[in-house]
Formats: structure tokens, C-alpha cells, sequence
């Protein structure tokens, strides 16, 4: 191997090509979703999340960590996905669970390692199902998880009516302009109006519309 040699460069160039990438640790957010997706996946159902953190994913400027979640319990019974849950670490907030569920359809959890809030709403016919079939998976870290599409979290925010949920709306309208399909929005929001004999819920997404585009 006289007259070789090696460049200290290409030869540390080299080791770094065979090392392991570094991993960095989750995030709790991150974690708590894994281990949420992990144990609802394996009860084959359905679910989506809401609320505030899918509203950041698509443009809300907002501190906070609790989850909401929907889930479509269809071949499973609340008592079997509670204690799924369970096992993967998320404990209940509420002593009367059976009578908590059948008032309000929530289940209302924390997740034990990170002590971050999670509220499992029950699905239900109609709007919900709605929503289930048009989620999308997204990333939130290194999970991906499905999620509600913007147009739907525009009609749950509409729908809840606070000043706060219409501040998100409009957030949402603005941060995905023309990718939000409006007119999606627009049929949900007219079909609850029918079914609610309400004629309330167009015009409040027409003004959203309105300061959206005014920003």
C-alpha cells in the first residue's frame, strides 16, 4: 500500500455515510399522538382529529396542547376502546364514566407520561360521518395522523359560534386562500341550517369570508 494514501476527509466523508442518523427525541405532542394512533389503530376504527390542533395545522396561531379527537365506533364498544387506551396510557378525567359517555358522548382523558388533556367524542350519523370521509393524513412531527380537511374544521368552527372559534375561521379562510374549497363549506352549513331550521349559519360564514379577505 506504498505511494497510497488516504485523505483524512473522504475517509471521515466515508464513516458518516455508514453512521446511523441521529434521532432526536419527540416532541410530547408527538408522543402523545403516536401512542394515541398506535392503540386506536389497532382497534380498527375510524377517527380524525379537531379542534385546536388541527385548526394550527392549517394556519391558527395557538398555544395549547390539548387534543380532540372523533372516533367511529363502528364493531367496537366504548368500553373496549377505553381500556385500549388505557394500556397505552390515557387515563380518565371523570369518575362516572358510563353515565359521562351517555350524556355528553365524550370521553374525557389525559394521557398519564405527558399529563396532556384529550377528549375522545363519540360519532355520531350525520355530519360527523360527513367528516370522516373526507379526512386527510397529515404530519404533526414524525406521526402522521388523519385529520379533519379545512373546510370542515371552517364548518365546525362556524357551528360552535364563539368569538374565538370565528377568529380561527377566519384565520383558516386566510392561511389556505384558494385551496379552500368554500363552496364544500357552504352545502355542509346549508344542510344544517335545513335540518335545524336555522338561516343563520351561511351568513356568519359569509362574513368570516368577508374579514378573512380584509386582513
Amino acid at each position: 500500500m506504498s505511494g497510497v494514501t488516504i485523505s483524512p476527509i473522504i475517509f471521515a466523508s466515508s464513516a458518516q455515510s455508514t453512521a446511523r442518523p441521529l434521532r432526536l427525541p419527540r416532541s410530547p405532542l408527538s408522543e402523545l399522538l403516536a401512542e394515541l394512533s398506535q392503540a386506536l389503530d389497532s382497534l380498527r376504527v375510524r377517527w380524525y382529529l379537531f379542534g385546536a390542533q388541527a385548526a394550527i395545522l392549517y394556519g391558527v396561531s395557538r398555544l395549547t396542547a390539548d387534543i380532540d379527537v372523533t372516533v367511529h365506533l363502528k364493531g367496537c364498544s366504548s368500553r373496549e376502546m377505553l381500556a385500549r387506551l388505557a394500556e397505552a396510557g390515557f387515563e380518565l378525567r371523570v369518575a362516572d364514566e358510563a353515565g359521562f359517555v351517555e350524556t355528553t358522548r365524550v370521553l374525557p382523558l389525559v394521557h398519564a407520561r405527558t399529563r396532556i388533556p384529550v377528549d375522545v367524542v363519540l360519532a355520531g350519523p350525520g355530519l360527523e360521518e360527513l367528516f370522516l370521509a373526507a379526512v386527510e393524513e397529515r404530519a404533526i412531527g414524525d406521526v402522521r395522523i388523519p385529520v379533519a380537511a379545512a373546510e370542515d374544521i371552517v364548518t365546525m368552527k362556524v357551528l360552535a359560534g364563539r368569538a374565538k372559534d370565528l377568529d380561527d375561521a377566519i384565520a383558516i379562510v386566510k392561511a389556505q386562500g384558494a385551496k379552500l374549497d368554500l363552496e364544500r363549506t357552504r352545502v355542509t352549513l346549508g344542510s344544517v341550517e335545513r335540518a335545524l331550521d336555522r338561516h343563520d349559519l351561511i351568513p356568519e360564514l359569509e362574513r368570516v369570508v368577508a374579514r378573512a379577505r380584509r386582513r
